[in-house]
């Protein structure tokens, strides 16, 4: 359902007045309104794969802890 004129100038003049408001949260409204309509996803997936790459050493390495703790455990008990 789309919205009819009035509706859009009345929307406009909201997120005009919230830019001049508080520009911060116009900047992030605009940025999930990107991610929502899919113009930014591919920029949002990628930084989601790079994110999960750049920390699976931490991952693997916190597995390694784990074990090592549970075979402390089983010697010390």
């Amino acid at each position: 359902m789309s919205l009819s004129g009035r509706e859009r100038r009345i929307l406009g003049e909201i997120e005009q007045a919230l830019e001049l408001e508080d520009p911060d949260m116009a900047r992030r409204v605009a940025a999930i309104n990107k991610i929502e309509t899919g113009s930014d996803a591919g920029a949002y997936r990628e930084r989601m794969q790079s994110w999960a790459g750049g920390h699976i050493w931490l991952i693997a390495l916190l597995g390694v802890i784990a074990v090592l703790l549970l075979v402390l455990a089983v010697i010390t008990a």
